[in-house]
């Protein structure tokens, strides 16, 4: 998931890529983070304990029955699985959160400039398109399916960003923000190749009464009407319209989050689209997503199935998408980028930390696990296979990200401590006020009050050693023998 975006523009807008953040927009992308980085370990936990439900023989019976327990009224289409709730019903929270940032990004955040936006929207077309590419030719050479072409496509911002947490490295808050902003669009995209191409058979009746649903959502919101209690049932019927309709459920929970205004008004603190995400992202986060993967990453797993999983066509592909076509694809992107808008990276980075961040990328999970759902239904074996595929290309991405970021670490940790100093504690970082002499004067008056300081104790030292010579029998100045 991507970071909520401020209003102000970025300080460096000399062409030049991964410039340093603007202090709002530094802040809500901190913010952001750790609500993305406790859900990403949250994440990682609920995969592992979904491996270890699925493949201890003595649980795996149980993993089975909870996953296959159906419940929900019957007669609204709505009885579902546990993992049908999980795919279906929680990733609807996950996406309205997602629905909300692409919101604020396309108006107030670096989508809203198409100078800015530049660079995430090419990076992101490139690290989908080149996955989706990679996975056709492996399985064209080799006569598999091309039904999982869209699996590799996906970035999980949330496990990426656990990885970050759990290795400890000091990524420059550039290149993160531009973790997220990616995200963005990479889950727009994600978003569109789902209602396209996943969509067999639309009920225009039940699709019509979600756009009623929409329509009466949208005017609700214009009216300023407030109250959990009015929208939450609302967003239930809409969604469970939007499934009976055959179009995934998931865009319902876009659609409304692209609805919230993300904009502030005269008196406001922060628009209602960011209040909503602040309640929304922890759950989606916290829970809903967690809850996913503990019910779609329990898949069996052996020696003889790891060794398939690179000699099946369709298996291949996408970890082979996922580890060689993310990172190729987004860090050709970037280039190209700059290349064709005479754009140079910061002087504090080099290109080999675009490519350390964008094998990062290569991290795909609760995404790409749903494509892998959706693209082989029906057929469980191969479904599953996809499954695993997916966990061992995000595996080898973040093992193979962790080793490129660690060489650099040491100048990501001097970056980030020069963005971090406050020698003035005024509560704001040196590097966004060394260009105002405000600034300068308060060096100058700290300075002078330590200098006062020192002044002060070098004379006191110095009285007292005139006051030990000038008292007879006392210590002199060597070696403290009687004077």
């Amino acid at each position: 998931m991507a970071a909520p975006r401020s209003p102000a523009p970025r300080q460096s807008s000399s062409r030049k890529l991964f410039g340093r953040l603007s202090l709002p927009e530094r802040t809500l992308v901190g913010d952001a983070l750790r609500t993305e980085t406790v859900g990403g370990v949250l994440l990682l936990l609920a995969a592992v304990a979904a491996l270890v439900w699925a493949n201890v023989p003595a649980l795996h019976d149980s993993y089975e029955s909870v996953s296959d327990f159906h419940f929900g009224p019957e007669a609204l289409g709505l009885h579902l699985s546990v993992a049908h709730w999980a795919a279906d019903g929680l990733l609807a929270v996950f996406f309205f959160v997602a629905g909300i940032e692409l919101k604020r990004e396309l108006v107030a955040g670096d989508l809203r400039d198409p100078r800015a936006a530049a660079l995430p929207v090419v990076a992101a077309l490139c690290g989908m398109a080149v996955p989706a590419l990679v996975y056709t030719l492996t399985n064209t050479a080799e006569a598999g399916s091309l039904a999982g072409w869209a699996v590799p496509t996906a970035t999980d911002i949330a496990f990426a960003l656990a990885v970050l947490a759990v290795i400890g490295t000091s990524l420059p808050s550039a290149l993160r923000a531009f973790l997220l902003t990616l995200a963005v669009v990479d889950d727009l995209f994600a978003i569109l190749i789902i209602a396209v191409f996943f969509t067999d058979t639309i009920h225009f009746a039940a699709l019509g009464g979600a756009a009623v649903g929409l329509g009466v959502f949208w005017l609700l919101l214009r009216k300023g009407v407030h109250g959990w209690y009015v929208y939450l049932p609302l967003g239930v019927v809409i969604w469970a319209l939007m499934y009976n309709s055959g179009v995934h459920a998931t865009i319902a929970g876009v659609a409304m989050g692209l609805m919230l205004r993300c904009t502030t008004r005269e008196g406001e603190r922060c628009s209602p689209g960011e209040r909503v995400e602040h309640l929304v992202r922890p759950l989606s986060a916290g829970l809903a997503v967690p809850l996913f993967a503990l019910f779609s990453a329990g898949v069996t797993v052996s020696g003889g199935a790891l060794g398939d999983i690179f000699t099946r066509p369709e298996t291949l592909g996408v970890v082979l998408g996922l580890v060689v076509g993310k990172t190729v694809g987004i860090f050709g992107g970037t280039w190209l980028t700059a290349r064709f808008t005479r754009a140079s990276l910061s002087d504090d980075l080099a290109w080999p930390d675009v490519f350390a961040v964008a094998s990062l990328a290569g991290i795909g999970f609760t995404v790409s696990l749903l494509i892998g759902e959706l693209a082989f239904e029906g057929d469980a074996v191969l479904t599953d296979e996809v499954k695993a595929a997916v966990l061992v290309g995000s595996l080898i991405a973040a093992g193979w990200s962790t080793v490129l970021l660690k060489v650099r670490n040491a100048r990501y940790r001097r970056l980030c401590e020069a963005e971090e100093r406050d020698d003035d504690e005024d509560g704001i970082p040196d590097v966004y006020e060394e260009d105002q002499p405000e600034y300068h004067l308060r060096m100058a008056a700290i300075h002078d009050r330590k200098a006062a300081e020192h002044r002060r104790i070098a004379a006191e030292m110095a009285a007292a050693r005139r006051a030990r010579a000038e008292v007879p029998g006392g210590a002199g100045e060597e070696g403290d023998r009687p004077a």
